[in-house]
């Protein structure tokens, strides 16, 4: 035997039992982590997706009351999706304007219980926690992950526990969808989840460092009117970032509550879907979404039609709809005659 050989035979049965000790150790799920999907979770911390051995998504589930600054980072989970290559999320994480974005997240800035509104969107005074994992599954067609979490009022109070399901697959037109449903159920009495498009329902909200000025917007119809328009099947975005252009569909599953309003203007590229909902005590609201995520620019109309049609479990091929690109809302330049605003002026709004 040559010591040629001889190292390459070392290598293979390091590299082994290096899998079947992570394996073992709850560290990977599937058979190999470079074929497929498989699952790393960094306990009390992070779940990382892969998908053929690079990082695809990234499910943060960390609660830390510590401080004032890490309740912050911390008080709701989330789903950050990652570039191709697999180093860096192309979704935002906590801080920044508006620190309550974050990546693919759910809220309401309106929840009402026992005659008190309470705001699950900008948190004031309330916390989304992920309590535990209920399933971790990989093999090399899919990752499926469900957790059991808890939205909470008043410290220690939760009024709604929430499965959350993540199902992730590879798509044949972009790089991988990931489906999200949340039972929502109320435990402790009737809840009513409400707002307004810009701080409630289901969201998707680009990287901080977004190329504002070339974010766009695509819309299945030829008539849009964002504010008014109702049950858009789907909506998608294409932004930009310094590694180069990314797209995201948002799809509306037909069984989730009708009357659901969007928004899809802004430029910093938070868009998603608005629904209304009152949960009866001990009853429970599904909502399920999915998300096509695309490198470059979004897929044919075509394409997102057949893809939104297998997910809404339509049978019968729904006509190619024509569509309307609107590029984002910029902001209007400042007048030169503008005079500054006295102190004491009105509070500004609310933010986004």
């Amino acid at each position: 035997m040559t010591a040629a050989t001889n190292c390459a035979q070392i290598i293979f049965v390091t590299r082994t039992a290096l899998i079947l000790y992570c394996l073992a150790g709850g560290l990977l799920t599937a058979a190999d982590s470079e074929t497929g999907f498989a699952l790393q979770d960094v306990p009390g911390k992070q779940l990382d997706v892969l998908l053929d051995g690079k990082i695809a998504a990234r499910y943060q589930y960390e609660y830390d009351t510590s401080s004032k600054e890490r309740i912050s980072d911390t008080y709701k989970p989330y789903l950050h999706i990652f570039n191709r290559a697999g180093t860096e999320p192309i979704t935002k994480g906590p801080g920044g304007d508006f620190p309550h974005h974050r990546a693919i997240f759910l809220g309401w800035c309106k929840v009402s219980f026992e005659s008190k509104v309470y705001d699950l969107w900008h948190m004031k005074g309330t916390a989304i926690i992920h309590r535990r994992f209920i399933t971790q599954e990989a093999n090399a067609d899919q990752a499926r992950v469900v957790a059991q979490i808890d939205w909470v009022i008043n410290q220690d109070q939760a009024i709604i526990s929430e499965e959350r399901a993540f199902t992730f697959h590879r798509s044949p037109s972009g790089r991988f969808t990931v489906d999200q449903t949340s039972r929502l159920t109320a435990t402790k009495g009737e809840v009513h989840l409400d707002g307004d498009p810009e701080h409630a329902g289901m969201q998707y909200r680009p990287a901080a460092a977004i190329l504002t000025a070339e974010t766009s917007y695509v819309f299945p119809r030829t008539s849009v009117d964002v504010g008014k328009d109702r049950d858009y099947p789907w909506v998608g975005e294409t932004y930009a970032l310094a590694d180069g252009r990314h797209s995201v569909v948002f799809m509306n599953h037909p069984t989730n509550p009708t009357g659901t309003r969007y928004s899809a203007y802004r430029n910093y590229g938070r868009f998603g879907a608005f629904p209304t909902a009152t949960i009866p005590a001990n009853g429970s609201l599904l909502l399920t979404y999915r998300f096509l995520i695309a490198d470059g620019e979004l897929p044919t109309a075509a394409a997102i039609q057949q893809a939104w049609d297998a997910f809404a479990g339509v049978t019968t091929p729904s006509p190619v709809p024509p569509l309307t690109v609107k590029a984002a809302d910029q902001p209007k330049p400042k007048s030169k005659d503008a005079k500054p605003a006295p102190a004491g002026d009105p509070k500004p709004a609310p933010a986004p």
